[in-house]
């Protein structure tokens, strides 16, 4: 994930400083050089390190800091602080307008996820600020390219306009404001076209696009993968065009993340949007205060609590409660409940929001676990209805049966079987049907014994006792 090695440097530097009693300008500077090393290894521009750490000196050092209880805590607030400053100290917005008809250039070169990221922003758009959104495919030079956009308007249920790629992108551009004029739009969004570099060909098109659009925003899409060639390129589409925001895309990837932090304070572009994933869907509204937060280690808890609301299906959430209110818990709320985690992505970025769990999440195999989940929803759709609902019903037979149709083994059924009857337990407990274990029985579920009162369907043999001999008695 972005900026996972810069976190951990970071909070290697200030655990040299939370053993210290008190602050010292010998400790500080031994942190604050760990704090360069960890900036310029991801990538950040050399000045806006250099200013970055001029300024948390002079802050750490004056005399608040020094006198205060745990100066720790104080100098990673600082760095906090600095960080969001870097980042951008407000939230950034589209701007629409009052009345009429908002209008927004995408830009950006090939290969950024210009495209996507158009998609992407009208399905945020149209779903969360009700907008009648139109995309407009303007890209006419790279092949496929209206194709991709008709493909990706069609899964959001949003209308693409196009004139086919032997019309101008300023033809394409003209007819399309018209069309939305008359359709009553209240947002339009230009896919443009893209190169491999910035050319006089490509601005002189974009410029004559601007002239006519007379667009409310240009967004520019930029690469979290190509490092300081994002202050690069944003300066350049900002001198030419007056960009008003940047979209960042593939965050969700290795990016070491420095191009993001050196960005905003080099160009005075605001970041709005960051996409960390391929789908529709996987598009958040940036916030400095949050990245910030993500950065040093701290989680972000608002945004993954905002991505369940948006993802979840409440029904599904209330079914479920009211049933474990009522101590039921069967395959079917199984199933239900692994088709609401599947919804909110990958498991190690979710842990990575949690504070206090994000140390542990870089130890977790995302594709291990998608696959226990996927064998796991094999396992329940090759039941019936019935066992489902009654998996007390699950003999030798049956999951024989079951196995040979979800293509695992009888010892998976076993497994997934053993994992229901603990959470129907659980469930009982949390109901009130069935008292708590006491100290004897949840040591001998640690000890692999299951849950009190459980079957283990272990799916071998009851073993007999083995009798006692009788000692013989001497003579």
């Amino acid at each position: 994930m972005a900026f996972e090695s810069l976190s951990e440097r970071l909070n290697k530097a200030f655990k040299n400083i939370s053993g210290q009693g008190k602050l010292t300008e010998k400790n500080m500077n031994d942190m604050l050089k760990e704090v360069r090393m960890s900036l310029l290894e991801a990538d950040v521009n050399y000045e806006v390190v250099k200013s970055f750490v001029e300024n948390v000196k002079e802050k750490a050092l004056g005399q608040e800091v020094l006198d205060s209880l745990n100066p720790s805590q104080m100098v990673v607030k600082i760095v906090h602080d600095e960080l969001q400053v870097l980042l951008g100290e407000e939230d950034a917005r589209i701007h629409f307008k009052k009345q009429g008809m908002t209008t927004v250039m995408m830009v950006g070169l090939q290969g950024t996820g210009k495209t996507t990221a158009s998609a992407k922003i009208a399905n945020y758009c149209k779903n969360k600020l009700a907008r009648r959104v139109l995309l407009v495919a303007c890209d006419v030079v790279r092949p496929a390219a209206i194709e991709q956009l008709q493909t990706l308007g069609k899964s959001i249920d949003v209308e693409v306009f196009t004139c086919g790629p032997e019309t101008s992108a300023v033809e394409t551009a003209r007819q399309a404001l018209a069309y939305a004029k008359d359709r009553q739009k209240d947002l339009v969004i230009f896919d443009t076209a893209g190169r491999l570099h910035i050319d006089e060909a490509l601005m002189q098109e974009l410029q004559q696009m601007k002239d006519l659009v007379v667009p409310d925003e240009i967004l520019l899409t930029v690469d979290a993968m190509t490092g300081q060639d994002i202050v690069t390129v944003a300066k350049e589409f900002s001198e030419r065009l007056s960009v008003t925001g940047l979209i960042v895309t593939k965050m969700d990837g290795d990016a070491r993340g420095g191009g993001l932090l050196s960005v905003r304070s080099i160009t005075n572009v605001p970041v709005l949007f960051v996409s960390n994933g391929e789908k529709v869907d996987d598009l958040e509204e940036f916030h400095p205060d949050r990245m910030a937060d993500r950065i040093l280690g701290m989680g972000d808890i608002v945004t993954l609590v905002e991505q369940a609301q948006d993802k979840l299906d409440i029904e599904v959430q209330k079914k479920t409660a009211e049933r474990m209110k009522q101590g039921v818990f069967t395959f079917n709320d199984l199933l239900a409940q692994l088709g609401q985690v599947s919804k909110l992505g990958s498991m190690q970025k979710m842990m990575n929001m949690i504070p206090g769990i994000n140390k542990v999440a870089k130890n977790l195999d995302d594709e291990k676990m998608n696959s226990q989940m996927k064998k796991s929803e094999a396992i329940i759709l090759s039941m019936t209805e019935y066992e489902r609902e009654n998996p007390s019903c699950l003999k030798a037979s049956r999951k024989n049966r079951i196995a040979k149709g979800a293509g695992v083994k009888v010892m998976d059924v076993n497994r997934l079987i053993n994992q229901l009857e603990q959470m129907q337990m659980m469930t009982k407990m949390m109901s009130g049907k069935v008292k708590l274990p006491d100290m004897a029985a949840l040591q001998n579920m640690q000890r692999g014994g299951g849950m009190p009162g459980m079957s283990k369907h272990s799916g071998s043999k009851k073993q007999k006792p083995k009798k006692k001999k009788k000692k013989k008695l001497k003579k």
